[in-house]
């Protein structure tokens, strides 16, 4: 009996014990018992441990791994552009008449009105005298002119309109000089190239006319070396880089600031090692003073004949600028010896008498002449399809 007390003493201790136990577990606030930890691996031999990353294990030691190369971010590839094929100078003009012939019809239709009326008495001569002058064709020119068709008028009497017209273009003609040299000097000598030097005022369409002289002289099967002599003016060397790039003519540029006659001696080395036809210079076009003038543009022509001769002194006028542009013009022709002008926008002005003017002044010839924007809109002057433009049809 006793032992069997004692083992109901027992069992009920052992579950007073239970109960309390799990009270204690699951009471508010209780905590879970930590959970067992896996036993730990025991350490590897020093030899078979793994190289931590980004090493590499050589025997003992642990060297850095070389990380793969990037592969470079290639930079866009230069365009080149592409070389285009300028169409011959010859007939230019005679395709831009009707640019010429819209601008200068106050001037010609202007002159046979009045040459047609019945009755030409002194008022009438002097309306035509006042025409030609506000074309800029110059008083002595224009003295000169109206005495001649007074002369030609009384000796025929009666007019019709197709003998006014004759007459009137025979006077615009004589006047102009039809017979004065109008051929651009660009046949080489020998070995030597022929050197164009171009000259005038900034502002003139100088360094225009020089790129597009070099296009014409490319399209008649020329090849030309560009020498950006215009040192002063940095937009003078990228428009003429840009110029030669488009025909495929090498330029020779110097530092900003520099000596033009360096590169203008540079540009006729160039041309002779090159075997080119044709070097033209642009110079720069200060009008500071005249002697400052005088010593730039004559030291430029004195280099540049240690290598070749200066075939043409192309002088390049503004047609807009009228009787401004003569005197520039006078300037220049007493610092150089101009052999030829170029006479730019004469498409946007109804003073086509500068034409005659300028020549009558400067006793040189208008060779080249600018009619229009475009690339190909210079063009060898021609007498009579200028005369011809100027009267219409």
């Amino acid at each position: 009996m006793e032992s069997y007390l004692g083992i109901v003493v027992i069992v009920v201790v052992v579950a007073l014990l239970a109960a309390g136990g799990l009270f204690l577990l699951f009471r508010p606030g209780g905590r879970a018992a930590p959970p067992m930890e896996p036993p730990k691996a025991p350490p590897l031999p020093e030899e078979e441990r793994e190289a931590p990353s980004g090493s590499t294990a050589v025997g003992e030691e642990a060297t850095t791994t070389v990380p793969p190369p990037t592969v470079p971010v290639q930079a866009p590839p230069v365009v080149v552009p592409e070389i285009e094929i300028p169409p011959p100078s010859a007939g230019r003009m005679v395709r831009l008449r009707a640019r010429l012939a819209r601008s200068q019809n106050a001037l010609g239709r202007g002159l046979l009105d009045l040459l047609s009326r019945d009755r030409l008495d002194d008022d009438v001569w002097d309306e035509i005298e006042e025409v030609l002058i506000t074309a800029d064709v110059g008083v002595s020119p224009t003295r000169s002119m109206v005495e001649d068709l007074r002369t030609q008028v009384k000796v025929l009497g009666s007019r019709t309109p197709e003998e006014v017209r004759a007459l009137l273009r025979k006077e615009l003609l004589t006047q102009i000089n039809p017979d004065m040299d109008r051929t651009l000097h660009t046949t080489p000598h020998g070995e030597r190239p022929a050197v164009v030097l171009v000259v005038g005022v900034n502002g003139t369409g100088k360094t225009t006319t020089t790129g597009k002289l070099a296009r014409a002289l490319i399209g008649d099967g020329k090849k030309v070396v560009l020498g950006a002599a215009d040192t002063f003016r940095a937009a003078a060397a990228d428009q003429l880089q840009t110029w030669g790039e488009r025909v495929g003519a090498d330029v020779v540029r110097g530092p900003e600031g520099g000596d033009p006659a360096s590169v203008a001696f540079d540009a006729t080395a160039r041309g002779i090692e090159e075997k080119a036809d044709v070097v033209i210079v642009d110079t720069a076009g200060r009008l500071h003073t005249k002697t400052g003038l005088m010593d730039e543009l004559g030291k430029v022509k004195r280099v540049i004949e240690k290598k070749a001769t200066v075939d043409e002194v192309l002088l390049v006028l503004d047609a807009t600028t009228g009787q401004n542009g003569m005197r520039q013009a006078q300037v220049f022709a007493e610092v150089v010896d101009v052999t030829g002008i170029a006479l730019t926008k004469l498409d946007g002005t109804a003073k086509g008498g500068i034409v005659i003017s300028v020549q009558r002044e400067l006793g040189v010839p208008v060779k080249l002449v600018g009619l229009g924007e475009g690339p190909d809109d210079l063009a060898p002057f021609d007498p009579e399809v200028f005369v011809d433009a100027l009267l219409g049809e």
